[in-house]
């Protein structure tokens, strides 16, 4: 991956971030505004994953943006907001990371054994 592309995901991914927590705050108090401002976002960042399939292929552009979501997102429910999850979601969301970096690193890696 490019290191334009690089950039790209990782400004979708901040978007996305954003759009999620804006829809935490809308779940938490709704209103018109932060609803609007959550499908704002959330549509700027499909527009740059748009760019990025075009550019790296759907297969790795939603393989590499899921998983850093999957992270990220759980790290600010964590951190920011005070959720919790137990021991079977902590490993279904471990699972999950590890799903995405085989899916994504499947044919890198067998390419080379």
């Amino acid at each position: 991956m490019s290191f334009s592309g690089l950039l790209q995901l990782g400004l979708s991914t901040v978007i996305f971030l954003l759009a999620a927590t804006a829809a935490k705050q809308w779940g938490l108090a709704p209103s018109l505004g932060k609803i609007l401002l959550t499908l704002a976002l959330y549509s700027l960042g499909n527009l740059i994953m748009l760019r990025l399939i075009r550019e790296f292929g759907m297969s790795v552009s939603f393989s590499l943006s899921a998983v850093i979501q999957l992270v990220s997102v759980n790290v600010v429910a964590l951190m920011f907001f005070g959720e919790r999850v137990n021991a079977l979601q902590a490993t279904g969301i471990m699972l999950a990371i590890a799903a995405v970096a085989l899916i994504t690193l499947g044919p890198y890696l067998q390419g080379r054994l």
